[in-house]
């Protein structure tokens, strides 16, 4: 049990040693309490908002958005993805596309989309699935490409057919890289529902953070990115978990912070 404490601490140390430097920030008035609260006063806002449901109500309503969004992304992804790796007509459509698209900032795209869409959820949900499309179907592409040939050679002499080679090595071979781009993706979808947000919503966790500074409630809005953080925190924890139990050979061997 201690070598297993002392594991815990060596690994998140910075975490506590972050909020001890806030609160000293805040408590000696190095920094202005308006614009840095003590994370006491952040706590009491959190379970103020708690309280009275507003930030259970827009955090669903962020969730909702960044989830579809992502999950549109990850289906249309790894089908490209896969596509693309395998057939050199389909990498000959979409492979100029992602050259070109993939530097640009999607967000830059957000007034076409709000007219398009409109300043509903659907205009934020797209450009969330298009933020998060391209790391997605790179990373299934590359790791498609990336299967060692040896194994697929294997699988074809023992009299594998090409459906079972797909689905038993070249898959599997690939499901490294896939579950790389999916947590590349995954705090995407969260900075993009997050800043949309903010322009012309009455709804999200970015409506939120973005009226409780306008109203000078720091301390609410600290509330708000909290519960960005603890969101985005979960919520990679379940993908590595997921990633350890899919990928059982290799587990933890790829994912930074799986252990």
């Amino acid at each position: 049990m201690p070598n297993a404490l002392l594991r815990i601490a060596a690994r998140w140390y910075s975490v506590p040693l972050v909020l001890a430097i806030w609160e000293v920030l805040a408590r000696t008035g190095a920094v202005s309490k308006r614009l840095m609260p003590s994370l006491v006063e952040i706590a009491a806002a959190v379970v103020a908002a708690l309280e009275n449901g507003d930030l259970l109500f827009h955090a669903g309503i962020s969730l909702g958005r960044a989830a579809t969004g992502y999950g549109l992304a990850i289906v249309a992804g790894v089908l490209l993805g896969v596509g693309m790796a395998r057939s050199r007509l389909f990498d000959a459509l979409f492979e100029p596309l992602f050259s070109f698209g993939y530097p640009v900032p999607k967000i830059a795209l957000y007034p076409v989309f709000i007219f398009v869409f409109g300043l509903g959820s659907l205009s934020k949900i797209m450009l969330i699935f298009l933020e998060c499309l391209y790391p997605i179907t790179v990373n299934a592409f590359y790791g498609m490409r990336g299967v060692d040939r040896v194994h697929v050679w294997a699988a074809e002499n023992m009299g594998a057919t090409p459906r079972q080679v797909f689905w038993r090595v070249l898959l599997p071979g690939a499901a490294p890289s896939i579950f790389a781009g999916l947590r590349v993706a995954l705090p995407i979808s969260l900075i993009v529902v997050i800043i949309t947000e903010m322009i012309g919503e009455s709804r999200g966790l970015g409506y939120y953070i973005s009226y409780a500074s306008a109203s000078f409630e720091y301390a609410t809005a600290f509330a708000g990115v909290a519960a960005v953080a603890i969101i985005g925190f979960t919520l990679d924890r379940l993908l590595v978990w997921l990633r350890n139990r899919v990928i059982f050979w290799e587990r933890g061997a790829a994912f930074i912070g799986a252990q």
